[in-house]
């Protein structure tokens, strides 16, 4: 093959993958209809039928709630607010810690330091990136409340081991399943296994309202809980004839507006043809990669791979390049990708230097240094490529573009290595 871009050669891909979102006339007509109706946000803080969100809002909670499979679904502004209320709605206190992995987003974290409550990182499987159930037992405590496993770009995390794991030692479970709208783990849905799921909408994911989140349970009680820390911590009792701001506990403005549910009922219907079409993308990638001496993807044959992102494992000893010189050279190419996607969330200073608030007055003994979870550092520094464009309206093409700028990069790696 010619030269590498990097090195001045032709691009394999001069073009940019098609563009993400899809937004077709149904979204359009959604919105305009809460336009014309001009109730933007239909949350009214006193007794009525708006108390809980207006029609749209309810509209989507009740599609989206009954596609994943639960009772209850309760819309947020966003995931990260759904966590916060999550982590209250379940019986955490503030001091009590609360196990999560610290290969993810942040929120998976700070959503427990926003309830004074304390994050505890357990390590995380070196062939899936999810939490690993086996490492569980070394992070548990006397003060350990609640597990979040994250189902890391769509893959569910071994959900058998941890609920038993839970269970053994009375632990809640919110599953986070911001990245997985859809997956499976052994044909249930995510985020109907644990206590709680919890879904993020944001524009880049599988479906889309812009912002926005929801959290979904077959607990009244969760339920109930979760909608008083959306709107304030107020509630309203069966009694009252007028608004009474009775507040139970310390809440927020977490709620969803009119135009966002509009998008989330029309993008609903749609979400599993966007999934399919991930996964027709996804398992092409998949396929030419595992031929790759040296790459690597893993999907257990138990789960249904959503694919918010592909990502898959890299062995520099195998390709004779590192990670990163390789990821430089294919984003040269014209092919988007991530090396590494987050440094384990424990090495950043909120945590290293302990700065929260709920710090002062923990009396527990978590630590916070390199080295305790050495598989997320790993894969954080050496191991994991994500590509983001695996997803619709992108093609089996465009797919194969990504395949051929990797393997133009392999044939040529000596010109990176001079």
């Amino acid at each position: 093959m010619s030269r590498l871009a990097i090195h001045g050669g032709p691009k394999i891909r001069s073009k940019p993958f098609p563009k993400h979102p899809i937004i077709g006339e149904d979204e359009k007509k959604q919105v305009m209809e809460v336009l014309d109706s001009g109730n933007i946000s239909t949350f009214i803080a006193s007794p009525g039928e708006n108390f809980l969100g207006g029609k749209k809002i309810k509209e989507f909670e009740e599609k989206f709630s009954k596609k994943i499979g639960t009772k209850y679904g309760i819309a947020f502004n966003s995931a990260s607010s759904a966590l916060h209320a999550a982590i209250v709605a379940v019986g955490v206190q503030p001091g009590e810690e609360v196990i999560v992995p610290p290969y993810t987003f942040t929120s998976t974290a700070t959503s427990s330091l926003m309830h004074n409550a304390i994050p505890v990182f357990c390590d995380v499987k070196k062939d899936i990136y999810c939490l690993d159930p086996v490492k569980l037992k070394d992070v548990l405590s006397p003060l350990s409340k609640a597990v979040v496993p994250v189902h890391l770009f769509g893959h569910a995390c071994d959900m058998d081991d941890i609920m038993s794991f839970a269970r053994k030692n009375n632990l809640r479970v919110i599953e986070d399943c911001a990245q997985s709208p859809g997956g499976e783990y052994k044909n249930k849905p995510l985020g109907t296994i644990g206590d709680c799921g919890i879904f993020s909408f944001q524009e880049s994911k599988n479906m889309m309202t812009g912002e926005g989140g929801m959290l979904l349970t077959n607990d009244e009680e969760i339920a109930n809980i979760a909608r008083m820390v959306r709107n304030h911590g107020e509630m309203i009792l069966e009694s009252s004839k007028k608004r009474t701001y009775k507040s139970e506990f310390l809440g927020w403005g977490y709620r969803m507006t009119e135009l966002e549910a509009a998008l989330g009922v029309s993008q609903v219907s749609k979400l599993d043809y966007f999934n399919e079409q991930r996964i027709k993308l996804a398992s092409y990638l998949a396929n030419e990669i595992n031929k790759i001496h040296g790459l690597h993807h893993t999907k257990y044959d138990f789960v249904k791979h959503v694919y918010y992102q592909f990502g898959f494992s890299y062995d520099e000893g195998k390709i004779g390049i590192s990670r990163n010189v390789f990821c430089d050279a294919l984003r040269a190419e014209g092919i988007p990708c991530s090396d590494g996607y987050v440094k384990p969330l424990y090495l950043n200073p909120l945590y290293l230097e302990k700065r929260a608030f709920a710090y002062k007055h923990y009396h527990g003994n978590v630590k916070y240094e390199k080295g305790i979870c050495p598989v997320a550092e790993s894969l954080y520094e050496n191991e994991v490529i994500l590509i983001p464009v695996c997803r619709p309206p992108a093609t089996i093409g465009d797919m194969s573009d990504i395949v051929n700028a990797i393997h133009k990069i392999i044939e040529n790696k000596s010109e990176l290595t001079n």
